[in-house]
């Protein structure tokens, strides 16, 4: 009976430290004194991308580092910073990969046009998997007068 009560009380124990992490993990949100900078921090934070969840902008994640780089964008917008400096200090600081819309560039090609090329080479791959299928006659008489009998042609040899 106290080993049951004991588990019982780890368990809950646990499950209020967890819930307590996940109360910490609030995003802060930022006071601005004027309306042209909330806007401005909103257009840089949906630019920008989440290094750790990658495919989320630092408005939609939730992640610590994210926070971080939206007090990092705050407080340079605070500082006079223009879009285009606190852009250029994070992609200097994080690479192209900090930006949703890296730039053409030799080391993006692949980036950029590479879903295209593949998909040109399985459009390709398929076309002429389906021509070989359709001009192989088949190897057996008997399946040839089968298939002329369900698709309604004859099966002349002349």
């Amino acid at each position: 009976m106290k080993r049951a009560l004991l588990a019982t009380l780890l368990l809950l124990a646990t499950l209020l430290l967890l819930a307590a992490g996940t109360l910490n993990a609030a995003d802060t949100p930022f006071e601005f004194k004027e309306p042209g900078l909330e806007q401005r921090y909103q257009k840089l934070a949906a630019e920008l991308r989440c290094l750790v969840c990658q495919n989320q902008s630092l408005a939609d994640s939730h992640a610590d580092l994210a926070q971080d780089l939206r007090d990092e964008v705050y407080r340079m917008l605070n500082e006079g910073k223009s879009d285009d400096e606190i852009v250029g200090f994070l992609v200097e600081r994080y690479g192209d990969f900090v930006l949703y819309r890296p730039p053409v560039a030799g080391i993006t090609y692949l980036l950029w046009f590479g879903p295209a090329a593949l998909l040109a080479g399985a459009g390709l791959a398929w076309w002429r998997i389906g021509r070989a299928r359709a001009s192989a006659p088949p190897a057996d008489p008997a399946e040839a007068d089968a298939i002329a009998a369900l698709t309604g042609r004859r099966n002349d040899p002349s």
